[in-house]
């Protein structure tokens, strides 16, 4: 995003941050509810555009949206949609990215409220790792041609029961309302939201064998020493590595891996 719409998308997390401080709010039902406005703008693209008109004025926006809205959702999301639209925003679409991620947030925030972020990060992480290991099972998932009731049947049978609801639900929107993204890159954004409910950032460990409790404590210790935020480790074992750890950081990887270092000396062999 850029210039408006960042400052515009700024305004509106600090203002659903004051909303969650409230603990008469209902942060999963907020999150639902912003979650079917996301799908409503992506899917009327008219509306969307006289929503984010710099030719019209923010209040009048706001009463647009608040007229469409009454009734429909709460007063907590029609508030916070208005505040939404009466900024202005680069593009349109911008609008619909960060309601989308608004409805995600609120929804971790419910996870954290009763104590179950951990278990939420750690669920969407394993099931990236699940997707990534099965073609099969992200052909059926991603498919262009399966229904939205086919792939909604086909994620209760993987996590019906078995996961957080929280994880449930986030992971479910992602699969029936994916707006063009891939999966993966979509669980990774969660992810990082996830990391941002604790102000800490996310390190991808993968390594031959289980790490210790004592080596999760210090290399944790030794990233955020290096990155100066607290981390979430999501921890991936491979014996393919061949002992020692590799360590992805958003786009920057460590190695530390016996295999990259024959990689690195086939490649110095081979010059």
């Amino acid at each position: 995003m850029n210039g408006a719409s960042r400052e515009a998308l700024a305004a509106a997390r600090e203002r659903l941050d004051a909303l969650m401080d409230n603990t008469s709010v209902d942060a999963a039902k907020l999150g639902d509810e912003l979650a079917a406005v996301t799908t409503l703008l992506d899917r009327e693209v008219s509306l969307r555009r006289v929503l984010t008109d710099p030719a019209q004025a923010g209040e009048a926006r706001a009463e647009l949206a608040g007229r469409l809205l009454g009734g429909q959702v709460g007063g907590e999301t029609v508030d916070l949609v208005g505040g939404m639209v009466r900024s202005r925003w680069s593009q349109s679409r911008d609008l619909v990215d960060s309601l989308e991620e608004l409805a995600a947030t609120a929804d971790l925030t419910a996870a954290q409220q009763s104590g179950a972020l951990d278990d939420v990060e750690d669920e969407l992480f394993r099931f990236g790792r699940i997707v990534t290991s099965s073609t099969e099972l992200r052909s059926a998932l991603t498919s262009r041609t399966a229904t939205v009731a086919a792939k909604s049947e086909l994620l209760r049978s993987l996590l019906g029961g078995r996961a957080n609801p929280v994880t449930e639900r986030l992971i479910g929107r992602l699969v029936t309302r994916p707006r063009g993204r891939s999966l993966e890159a979509g669980l990774e954004s969660l992810s990082k939201l996830a990391a941002h409910r604790r102000d800490r950032m996310v390190a991808v460990v993968t390594s031959a064998v289980p790490l210790t409790d004592v080596q999760k404590q210090r290399l944790g210790a030794a990233l955020a020493k290096i990155y100066g935020r607290r981390m979430h480790l999501n921890l991936d074992v491979d014996p393919e590595v061949l002992g020692g750890i590799s360590v992805r950081v958003g786009d920057e990887v460590i190695e530390g891996t016996i295999a990259e270092r024959l990689e690195e000396a086939n490649r110095r062999l081979a010059r």
